[in-house]
């Protein structure tokens, strides 16, 4: 048993970083190739190089991207919000839900 998991952590730290350089190369190929054919016809801007594409795509993940769990479904918020009406009485969510709910007739358009 012990074995088997040695050798798993082998492939493992073998492979993990060349299919993360596999990974970056395609990336900054990608960036490349889709700059040089549509920015310098549109727009009249110069070629880049495969390094400066790979600058481009580390800019823009840092800009718009980010390098970390970002968003309501990954930071636990949602479940913050769901399970906040959990400690009610069902007495004390029909209020809630009374007074949230607009009255029968009434309109929310404004």
């Amino acid at each position: 048993m012990r074995t088997e998991m040695t050798k798993k952590w082998i492939w493992i730290i073998i492979f993990a970083p060349l299919g993360l350089a596999l990974f970056v190369a395609i990336g900054g190929w990608v960036v490349m190739a889709l700059w040089n054919w549509l920015l310098p016809t549109l727009f009249g801007w110069p070629e880049v190089t495969f390094w400066q594409a790979l600058g481009i795509l580390a800019l823009s993940r840092i800009l718009f991207g980010g390098f970390g769990a970002h968003g309501p479904n990954r930071s636990g918020w949602n479940r913050h919000k769901k399970g906040s009406k959990d400690h009610l009485t069902d007495e004390e969510r029909g209020r809630l839900k009374q007074s949230i709910e607009p009255a029968p007739g009434e309109s929310t358009a404004q």
